[in-house]
């Protein structure tokens, strides 16, 4: 269903990323993504081999046919004899014999295996639980891959909100430069105050240059993900109130449960019951039954001849260190079983922590928020403050750098808390 998706959202916008028209919303680039991304593509090829091999071990159900042949010329006959010739009247004479110097022979036999210790039964479950394995692989990977989409993404969009600030910023700066400039025009401050302003509007302008190189590398990143050219990449965002972590919390229980992880440890659990069950069979007899074909001219004689037979085997060299074996297999299916009770466990302390982690940044939304409306209080009184004359210039700068840091601190917690959201989301298997 996630593939038909995809492909739907990439007839959608795939024209356009060819023609050029690349500025992708969110779920357009979770869409591309997921097409385009080699990590998924190896994912896909893994799970097309597992299905091959799933089929490959389902052919050991049919006979199994064998054809050969082959012809031979010998030196001297293959048969070599002395036969005692009585002849009347002159005794018994010696005469040599030399048979089959030359020949052909062929032919071709079906086997279909009655019992083989259930190994064919099993190789096949085990086969089919490998293909099971590389869709929750699959699965697995898409969701690492939706996550790092999301946080690239919101990266981009906190970068550009800090270039928002910084224009707001370069703007109040500014008007304090023309004030200033008057003031020493007046002879009200020295000169001095001035140059306090430049340096101040000279680190606005470097920390603007990080910004639009570190905006440039995030689209890159995303562009690259998405499979789009980044020098004509954009994103299109609508940036609405985030919701309440409530609106998407899900129960422990139920998350685990849908966790990709989990399920992988408990397909291991059921492998290595597959495994012992096989180490088991390969100490059981096996029985077929079969028919054949047989051709052969040795002895200047064409001679055709059909067989039917039935055969058993039994191993009996393999129960020397058959209990062994099996006590190993065993072992290694209670390891696993260890192992997915400790993934439920860790996966239950990740789902919890990623849980807390969401309302922390949700909770430092509301705080960035606070901090804005009283940097800006704070910012418009020392304003007027320092026009009348009763606050000093480096007050005035320093309610400006609160200003600046609280709304990249409002910008850092809203991003902050959509990648918390993306990550909860994988964490809780959706």
């Amino acid at each position: 269903m996630r593939r038909t998706l995809a492909t739907l959202l990439l007839l959608l916008f795939g024209g356009s990323l060819a023609a050029g028209a690349q500025t992708l919303t969110l779920e357009e680039c979770r869409a591309a993504a997921v097409e385009h991304n080699r990590t998924l593509a190896n994912a896909r090829l893994d799970l097309e081999a597992a299905t091959q091999s799933r089929r490959e071990a389902f052919t050991n159900y049919f006979p199994q046919i064998s054809a050969s042949g082959g012809v031979f010329q010998a030196q001297h006959g293959l048969i070599q004899a002395s036969l005692d010739v009585t002849i009347p009247q002159m005794g018994s004479i010696p005469m040599p014999l030399s048979l089959v110097k030359r020949g052909i022979v062929g032919g071709i036999s079906a086997v279909q295996p009655l019992f083989a210790g259930l190994k064919i039964v099993n190789g096949n479950r085990l086969a089919r639980l490998g293909e099971e394995v590389g869709a929750l692989q699959l699965q697995k990977s898409e969701a690492e891959v939706r996550e790092r989409t999301d946080t690239y993404f919101w990266q981009i969009v906190s970068l550009r909100e800090n270039l928002s600030t910084l224009d707001a910023v370069e703007r109040q700066l500014d008007e304090i430069h023309r004030q200033v400039e008057l003031s020493v025009e007046a002879g009200l401050v020295t000169s001095n105050d001035l140059l306090r302003v430049e340096l101040r509007q000279q680190e606005v302008a470097s920390n603007r240059l990080k910004v639009e190189n570190g905006l440039k590398v995030s689209k890159m990143l995303l562009a690259q993900y998405v499979g789009a050219d980044w020098r004509q990449f954009d994103i299109a965002c609508t940036d609405t109130e985030p919701e309440a972590p409530a609106a998407w919390y899900v129960d422990v229980e139920e998350a685990l449960d849908r966790r990709a992880e989990y399920q992988l440890a408990e397909k291991n659990v059921e492998a290595r019951r597959y495994e012992k069950r096989m180490e088991r069979g390969k100490r059981l007899p096996t029985v077929g039954v079969g028919a054949g074909y047989l051709y052969y001219n040795v002895m200047d004689q064409n001679v055709n001849d059909g067989v039917v037979f039935a055969q058993v085997s039994v191993p009996i060299s393999e129960w020397w260190g058959g209990a062994h074996a099996l006590k190993r297999a065993r072992l290694r299916e209670q390891q696993a079983e260890n192992d997915r009770m400790e993934a439920r466990e860790l996966l239950a302390v990740e789902i919890e922590k990623t849980w807390s982690d969401l309302q922390e940044a949700y909770a430092q939304i509301a705080l960035a928020e606070r901090s804005i409306a009283s940097a800006t209080e704070n910012l418009r009184q020392n304003r007027e403050f320092y026009r009348a004359g009763t606050s000093s210039l480096t007050e005035l700068l320093d309610a400006e750098t609160l200003y600046t840091q609280s709304r990249d601190k409002l910008t850092e917690a809203r991003a902050s808390y959509r990648t918390a959201v993306a990550r909860y989301l994988r964490v809780t298997g959706r």
